[in-house]
């Protein structure tokens, strides 16, 4: 498989020998409503402790709904796992609270374990995200370091922060990369070829939309009606909230299409066309459907945004999947090395 670049943007060229391979995802809201309802009283009536059992539950209906080229995916995480990670995440921050309320520089003293603890956290998050997910029989990995977590998680985004976000876009596209490059199937690693000028041309994008539109926004306020500069500044938000929404949403789109277009498995590549206008859509149809039934919407929402996104991608696969799978399984076995220590931090919390 080769590719071109055409603004920036990789266009990729399919061998005539691969064929696309589209994600299904099968569930349906009316099956997930029944989990969710019941995962929701019991993690009530027990203070939280079956969150754990509840993100079990979910994730394996999920993950066996998802399907590739007649394969299939599995969650293989423990709740007792799952809720020593959360334990950790609750005395981490509930000391926090607690101290900000005894002195307010212990606060601060917690505040900064936290931080230094942070991409350590999220580093083994990954770890066990990956290690218990699995396709057809197959289990993921990643490789990436503690080092690297710090690097990537830690001092690039301090800098995006220090430099006024210049450097954001830049620390969001090297996330990404050791994200990706750090994942593995089996044996075989991922690959992320996406470049930096890519992402700042995005940033840069919604950036401009949204200084062009408070500026449009005022300037027409401020052309046929006269009001006080004070509530000038109150009726602008209110006005560009829903555009900034939307925007984002399209943002987040862009970004979703970008990062899987310039991903790979080995020889074989990822593809991502989801569309703004359909994102919005669900997403207002959600809000609005959570809203008119006091949330017992959600699962439903869950479901729709899920499909949506899922089957909006593809495997380009270059050759046979099934030879590629049959060979990875004769070099997993070494995988599960080292891994009864990895816990999930569910960072939500």
């Amino acid at each position: 498989m080769s590719s071109i670049h055409s603004g920036g943007a990789a266009v990729r060229q399919v061998d005539p020998e691969s064929r696309e391979e589209g994600f299904a995802f099968t569930a349906s809201g009316s099956e997930y409503f029944r989990i969710w309802i019941v995962n929701l009283f019991l993690s009530v009536v027990t203070l939280g402790i079956y969150t754990a059992w509840a993100k079990v539950r979910r994730n394996q209906y999920f993950y066996a709904n998802t399907r590739l080229a007649g394969g299939g995916f599995e969650y293989h995480a423990k709740p007792l796992t799952i809720l020593k990670g959360r334990i950790v995440m609750m005395v981490l921050f509930g000391a926090y609270a607690l101290a900000g309320k005894v002195s307010p520089m212990l606060g601060l003293g917690i505040l900064l374990v936290i931080w230094a603890v942070m991409p350590w956290l999220l580093w083994k998050s990954l770890q066990f995200a990956l290690y218990n997910s699995s396709y057809r029989g197959i289990r993921f990995s990643f490789k990436g370091s503690a080092k690297e977590a710090y690097l990537y998680f830690l001092v690039l985004p301090l800098l995006g922060v220090l430099t006024l976000g210049l450097l954001y876009p830049f620390a969001h596209q090297r996330l990404k990369r050791f994200q990706h490059t750090s994942s593995h199937f089996g044996t075989m690693p991922f690959s992320f070829d996406a470049r930096v000028g890519s992402f700042y041309k995005a940033y840069l994008g919604l950036f401009a939309v949204w200084v062009a539109a408070g500026v449009t926004t005022t300037i027409v306020l401020t052309s046929i009606v006269e009001m006080p500069a004070l509530g000038m500044l109150m009726w602008v938000p209110m006005i560009l909230y829903p555009f900034f929404i939307c925007s984002a949403l399209v943002f987040a789109t862009l970004l979703q299409n970008l990062i899987w277009n310039h991903t790979q498995l080995g020889g074989h590549a990822f593809r991502s066309t989801m569309r703004g206008k359909e994102v919005i859509w669900i997403y207002l149809t959600n809000a609005l459907g959570i809203i008119c039934t006091l949330g017992l919407f959600i699962p439903f929402a869950t479901v729709r945004l899920m499909k949506y996104r899922l089957e909006s991608t593809s495997l380009v696969v270059n050759g046979s999947l099934d030879d590629i799978v049959a060979g990875e399984r004769m070099h997993v076995s070494p995988l599960g090395d080292g891994a009864a220590d990895l816990a999930d931090f569910d960072l939500a919390l």
